[in-house]
């Protein structure tokens, strides 16, 4: 049998450098607010269950627990994972966590809420791997369940779009360059990073793919069965028009 060529995300060095990076003091600042946002989106109350998918070092799954709800993290980075956990016992909260490819996650157990969070969908090689971490999301529903996907879109893409910038974070001067793939299908993205003590350089050139905001709500309703899938510019749901931050779309089972 042919063996299955491992993905760039599925790359545990790859995330233990570039993670300080990506999960810098603004969106940790940015946590709390989204988490209790969610909450109140889905109607939750104390004790319900949440699957935080994809969720990296637990930056939305500690604030749900500290929200009273009954938390699961499911990541296929297992350093993040202990990171998650090492965050939860600094907080007094417990969460469950899980080391699993979402496109192959299945449980017995039935979540009132799901949430993918940070722009953490898209990266798959094939649009059918994307629609099986979808399902793999609703067949863990409740019926009745919510689902709340927050991700850039094509259309966001397009108005935020930028050639490039550089920064320095985390001890390291960070020069990031992007381009479109295709007719607008995705965004290529190259991060270079220097260590500002040694001059080392790395780097690392990825794809996201981009669904508008109208074709990503029709594959949630059409092809993974959820009865609705309203899209909003951001957890306070606005419009989602020409003033839209961002895509969040609110999904039920």
């Amino acid at each position: 049998m042919k063996k299955q060529k491992k993905e760039w995300f599925e790359n545990q060095d790859f995330w233990l450098n570039y993670g300080p990076i990506m999960f810098d003091e603004q969106q940790w600042a940015q946590a709390q607010g989204i988490a209790e946002r969610c909450c109140e989106i889905a109607n939750l109350k104390k004790g319900d269950k949440v699957l935080d998918v994809c969720c990296a070092v637990g930056r939305i799954s500690v604030e749900l627990a500290l929200c009273g709800m009954d938390v699961t993290g499911v990541d296929i980075t297992q350093p993040f994972l202990d990171a998650a956990k090492e965050s939860a016992e600094d907080e007094g909260v417990k969460l469950t966590l899980i080391n699993q490819d979402m496109r192959k996650f299945k449980t017995s157990k039935k979540f009132d809420c799901a949430v993918n969070i940070y722009n953490s969908f898209g990266y798959c090689d094939s649009i059918e791997d994307d629609i099986k971490i979808l399902k793999q999301v609703y067949k863990s529903l409740k019926k009745g369940g919510t689902f709340i996907l927050e991700c850039i879109s094509r259309e966001t893409a397009v108005k935020y779009f930028t050639e490039g910038e550089w920064f320095d974070r985390a001890g390291k001067t960070v020069l990031t360059e992007f381009k479109v793939h295709g007719a607008w299908e995705g965004l290529v993205s190259k991060w270079i990073l220097i260590d500002k003590k040694d001059g080392s350089r790395m780097e690392h050139t990825f794809v996201q793919r981009l669904y508008s905001a109208a074709e990503l709500r029709d594959i949630l309703i059409k092809k993974c069965g959820f009865s609705s899938a309203a899209v909003y510019g951001g957890f306070n749901l606005e419009p989602y028009d020409q003033n839209a931050s961002t895509m969040c779309i609110v999904c039920k089972k």
